[in-house]
């Protein structure tokens, strides 16, 4: 097996995200306690919560589950979704599957690590970087123009993290396009999907039989706790020979966290909705928090998700002032080397916010206060 090197940002959580006071970095939604979710359950819900039965479960995931994930989606049906334990299994597992030494990748940048790392220890991987001097632009002629005859995947997430960009959509169907007539596989990360502050764009796997859409129960809907992810693809080969794969990892899912992902997505609309409300009602707040220090920061509200890139200006750098934040007012931000990349040159002065937990009132006060101390 190829030795991954360290996952930075979880080394930087595994230090400081349950030991610093104010959490303001959060990737995930405002999350709901399970008396919450229950109280969404309809009668089938409860029945099948109080009934449960801890054994092993279906390795596909549960029918329901996936018929109900399937109804996310416009033209999928739920032989056409396969269950994992969180995003981060579904990916390792589609990178080991979809690509072997020879062939060739390209990935977007900034991203999540794991969607540059798997890749490159397996096969060649050129990275593309969206255009930070225009709104974090996704730029389809510079993907065309790093593509080989080798090249056997896209990767590509939207709404991105860090950033939360979101690209135009014809953008995003020119990107789907090139994909499919060169037969190119395009893997897109949708998990921030449903935080949009305008119009959503239409999943991969909809637009494309080849594409692969990948979700997860922790980002949009703010339920990491359950650890339940899913990849949609209307090619049914590739969901066989993930599911073998999956057998040598986590073989099922929870079943308790299935059926809370069920009741959880029965109500996606309620939950969606109170999320994206959480997020609406604090961007106003970071607003009146930036226009404190215009000199130290430029930044810009999410375009979709509940994570944004904004920019530090101080002359001491953002890796001193994030160091030095969380050490003495005990508030937590992820600095822009967390996001380094190996593929192309990152922003060195960038930050990731959350804006999708309730109540950051208290830690920007903090921040606010320590800012006028120094």
């Amino acid at each position: 097996m190829p030795v991954l090197p360290e996952f930075k940002l979880e080394t930087y959580f595994s230090r400081w995200e349950f030991k610093a006071r104010y959490h303001l970095t959060a990737s995930d939604a405002e999350t709901l306690a399970v008396s919450e979710l229950l109280e969404m359950a309809d009668e089938d819900g409860r029945r099948r919560w109080e009934s449960l039965a801890l054994g092993y479960t279906e390795t596909r995931g549960l029918p329901a589950l996936r018929e109900e994930i399937a109804g996310t989606y416009e033209g999928v049906v739920p032989e056409d979704v396969l269950c994992f334990a969180g995003a981060e299994e579904a990916i390792y597992l589609a990178m080991h599957v979809l690509l072997d030494p020879g062939d060739h990748a390209v990935v977007l940048t900034p991203n999540y690590q794991a969607a540059e790392t798997i890749p490159l220890s397996i096969c060649e991987v050129t990275g593309v970087a969206l255009r930070p001097e225009d709104d974090w632009a996704l730029d389809v002629d510079a993907i065309e123009r790093v593509l080989r005859p080798t090249t056997r995947l896209v990767s590509v997430n939207f709404p991105n993290n860090p950033t939360g960009a979101v690209p135009e959509s014809a953008e995003w169907l020119r990107l789907v396009r090139l994909c499919e007539d060169r037969g190119i596989i395009l893997f897109s990360d949708e998990v921030y999907r449903g935080l949009e502050t305008g119009p959503s764009l239409p999943q991969a796997v909809d637009l494309s039989p080849t594409a692969l859409s990948l979700n997860v129960m922790s980002k949009a809907y703010g339920l990491p706790g359950l650890r339940i992810g899913w990849i949609a693809c209307r090619d049914r080969s590739v969901l066989e020979r993930l599911e073998r794969a999956k057998h040598y990892t986590t073989i099922c899912n929870s079943a308790p966290s299935e059926i809370l992902a069920l009741i959880g997505l029965q109500a996606r609309d309620r939950i969606l909705e109170r999320n994206r409300g959480i997020v609406a009602t604090n961007l106003p707040l970071f607003d009146a928090f930036f226009a404190q220090f215009p000199d130290l920061f430029a930044w810009k509200p999410p375009q979709g998700g509940c994570v944004c890139f904004p920019r530090y200006l101080g002359a001491d750098g953002v890796e001193t002032m994030c160091a030095e934040l969380v050490e003495q007012a005990g508030v937590l931000l992820l600095p822009a080397s967390i996001y380094g990349s190996e593929l192309t040159a990152t922003p060195a002065d960038r930050f990731r916010l959350g804006v999708g937990r309730r109540g950051p009132e208290e830690a920007l006060d903090q921040w606010s206060a320590w800012l006028k101390k120094r």
